[in-house]
Formats: structure tokens, sequence, C-alpha cells
């Protein structure tokens, strides 16, 4: 009995802190902030709520806290759309290395490519005081209220693989049209004449450069662009599945796919369906890794430096957090072709030779 008593008198006398206020009034944290700080961006509503709250804990703002405010923490945050994607570790990896090298801490959040969820993220580093923010962005755009955060904090941010200008024109990209297009030039070399995309969400800037590079190497090439050979996905493998199906059933001799973890399901689905590579198709995949070796064939691919990526982003941000304020710029870091087994290249040699052979021999009279 006389532990619960005392529970109770330390429930009661513990000094309430910021996130029991937010929770009380079923707002974020950033928003009790602004109340707290007299930020005139909450409405009438939502400020009286938050006082409410304020008053029914007995809430004292953390004075030394507060005086904090504008000092830098050498901190900034990263939110990436899929940390279980291959691609990001090593680019999550190379803003790390070059925030350390300046003295900065890295934050992580995974969007998981939901807006709902990169929103949730944004409003948490702010909490947070970070310096700058890098961020791979989901489709759509913010609330108007988090726009208004965002301005009101005034923190420089820099996108990585995507660009989207309502927030800042700051990007450090790679030339995903060129990879593009590249990649489609070479399942055309390699003899396909028939050839299919498996790409991202277009609502996103790099699925929709791939998209813009496969339908231009198509007309370089004089071949045809037939739209039921073209199917959307999301970057995830189960899409790639379900795509895979979907384009295999067209019988397109050639296929050109907007990243790894999608041709995995490619290839799941060419087995599903008693297919081959390269003997029925011709594959490029991009992004490179180095376990493909042990794929079989070996896959063609367009490598992106994922690395120097999240350097150069990482970077760039410290740069506009020390102050920089010269023009805006998107870097675009240059893909490479690393090409392999998988478009067929020697076979299509072999069977253009057999057909000279075979030819020459009839022009004799010997068949």
């Amino acid at each position: 009995m006389a532990s619960l008593e005392k529970m109770r008198r330390n429930k009661t006398t513990k000094a309430a802190s910021i996130y029991d206020v937010a929770h009380e009034s079923d707002v974020s944290v950033f928003t009790v902030s602004a109340v707290v700080n007299h930020k005139s961006h909450v409405g009438e509503k939502l400020r009286k709520r938050v006082e409410a709250a304020i008053r029914k804990l007995n809430y004292r703002p953390n004075l030394i806290a507060r005086s904090l405010a504008n000092q830098r923490t050498h901190t900034i945050g990263m939110i990436v759309p899929d940390i279980a994607n291959p691609f990001f570790p090593m680019v999550v990896r190379g803003a790390e290395d070059a925030a350390q090298r300046h003295g900065y801490n890295l934050l992580l959040c995974n969007s998981d490519d939901s807006l709902a969820k990169e929103e949730a993220a944004v409003e948490l580093l702010l909490s947070k005081r970070v310096d700058g923010i890098l961020l791979t962005k989901a489709a759509e755009d913010f609330r108007p209220s988090l726009r208004q955060m965002i301005k009101e904090v005034n923190i420089p941010f820099v996108l990585v693989m995507r660009t989207y200008p309502k927030l800042t024109k700051d990007a450090v990209i790679t030339d995903d049209y060129q990879g593009a297009y590249d990649a489609v030039c070479h399942l055309a070399r390699s003899g396909r004449r028939r050839i299919g995309l498996i790409g991202g969400p277009r609502k996103v800037s790099n699925a929709l450069a791939r998209w813009e590079g496969f339908h231009d190497a198509l007309k370089a090439e004089g071949l045809r662009f037939e739209p039921e050979l073209v199917i959307e996905g999301d970057y995830r493998i189960e899409s790639g599945l379900r795509a895979g199906h979907a384009l295999l059933s067209h019988r397109p001799d050639g296929i050109y796919v907007a990243n790894h973890l999608m041709t995995v399901g490619l290839l799941q689905a060419a087995e599903e369906m008693g297919l081959r590579c390269p003997e029925d198709f011709g594959l490029v995949s991009f992004d490179d890794y180095p376990w493909l070796g042990v794929f079989r064939p070996r896959l063609t691919t367009v490598e992106l430096p994922k690395h120097q990526l999240g350097i150069a982003a990482a970077e760039l941000l410290i740069r506009r957090i020390a102050g920089d304020r010269s023009e805006a710029v998107v870097k675009k870091l240059q893909s490479e072709l690393r090409v392999r087994e998988s478009c067929g290249f020697a076979l299509h040699v072999s069977r253009g030779r057999s057909e000279n052979s075979d030819r020459s021999l009839e022009a004799k009279g010997l068949r």
C-alpha cells in the first residue's frame, strides 16, 4: 500500500515534458513548441487546445533548452524511402562519412515512400533541431501547415536522387535518363527488337527520367514503342513480380528494369512462367552490387555511384548550413553501363554468324 502511494506521489510530482503536452493535446511536439514560442502559424483553435493542456499539466518550458534554440546541434537528418532497399545503405554510409568528417552526426529516418510517414519524420527531425535535412522525396506535396513550419524554421534541405523544386532546388541526383538510354541501346545492339520496361512510379522525378530515356532510346534505334510493354511498379520486389507476369505475357525479347528489387521480382515471374534469360529475353537492370556475380546469367546493369551520391549530398548540405547562399545547384552524377551476359549479346552474334553461314552455303548450292 505504501509503495502504491509512493508511485502516485511520484506521478503527481514529476514535471511534465513537452511530449506530455503534445500527447494531451493530440498535436506534434513541434506544434507545442510553436505555441510556447508564440509562432504565428498555429491556428487559434489549436493554440487554445495546447494552452489548455499546458495549464492542466502545469508545464514549464525548459528555459535552458530554449536559450539554445538558435544554436547549431551539429546534427543533420536524413530521410530515405526504404532502408531495406540495398541501394540506400551505401548512400547513407556516404552521407554519414562526409558528415563525420565535418563534425556532424546523422539521424536517419525511413519513410516507406509514404507521404504521411515522411511528414512525421520531417516533424521529428525539426523537433530535434537538426541543422539541415537530406531527403529523398516521396510523391505528392507536403500539407500547408508543414510547409509553413519548414519556412519558419528556415533550415536547409538537400534532395537526394529525386528533385522537388517546391521545397528546394538543391539536389544531388544520378543521370537516370542517360542510364536508361544506354541500357535500351545496348539491348537493341544485342538484337532485341521488342523491348519492354518495368519502371518506377512516374510521380517521382527519377522514375520519369528513366522512362524518358527508355522512350528516346527506342526512337533512336528505330524501334516501335508498344504501350503494353511498359509497366509501372513501385521499386519493390512484389511490384516487379506482378509487372513481370503482365509484361512477359506479351513476350518481349528485351526488358529494361528500373531498379534491382523489381529485377528480382521479374526473374521470379520468368521462372514461374518457364522462361529463361537470355534465351527468351535480354535483360538490363539498374543498380549493381558485388553479389550479382552469383546470378546466372550474370546481369548487365547500369551502376549508380551510391556512396559518392551520399557524400556529395551531405557536403552540399553542410555548405548551406555554414552560410553558403550561392545559386541553387542540381549536381548530376554519371551512371556506368556494365555489360555482362543477360542481354544475350554473344548469343545474338553466334546466331548471326550461323545465319550468315547458312546463307553462304545456300549461295554455293551446298544446302
